[in-house]
């Protein structure tokens, strides 16, 4: 199953690479409206929701990497005493819940999208489901990197240290 972690690799660096575009684009448009709205006086209308929007993609977006990446926020006291083979276990038992939350938001975020399908925003009047269609896109991101989390190997997925607590011998 080599290909599902290939897979999931490219998808969460093109991602990565999504991301960063999104947050330089919101970027200069956080920075035009101040321009706009300090140096000429006059405010650019639309850039308050596009920057809503954009930081709403940067954020479900990030949350896919981060968990690729194991990078959580996690309380690991109990896990980190287990014995490797119930470790492994519970991980994949989490990892199961995991892709039950994840197709949750891909159902319910489609049948979002199809309710507010004729809606439109208020300054872009762009149609809403391109701001909500991160929800499931995400949660497809998520099902992806879950399946190749859940395909590793056991000493591959063991999760790195958190703030190298194991190397200085704290319990």
């Amino acid at each position: 199953m080599g290909w599902v972690h290939t897979f999931s690799e490219k998808l969460n660096r093109g991602v990565e690479i999504a991301i960063g575009v999104l947050a330089m684009l919101m970027a200069l448009v956080t920075g035009l409206q101040v321009f706009f709205r300090y140096v000429l006086n006059h405010s650019l209308f639309w850039s308050e929701e596009l920057g809503r929007i954009l930081l709403v993609w940067i954020t479900f977006l990030g949350a896919t990497v981060a968990y690729r990446r194991k990078a959580h926020v996690g309380i690991d006291v109990v896990v980190r005493r287990m014995a490797p083979e119930r470790h492994r276990t519970l991980e994949r038992f989490l990892l199961a819940v995991s892709c039950l939350f994840f197709l949750v938001l891909i159902l319910f975020g489609v049948q979002f999208i199809r309710f507010v399908a004729h809606q439109k925003t208020a300054a872009l009047g762009l149609p809403m489901g391109l701001p909500y269609g991160v929800i499931p896109l995400s949660g497809l991101v998520f099902c992806v990197h879950a399946a190749s989390l859940g395909l590793d190997s056991p000493a591959r997925s063991a999760r790195p240290s958190s703030y190298g607590l194991e190397d200085t011998g704290v319990p």
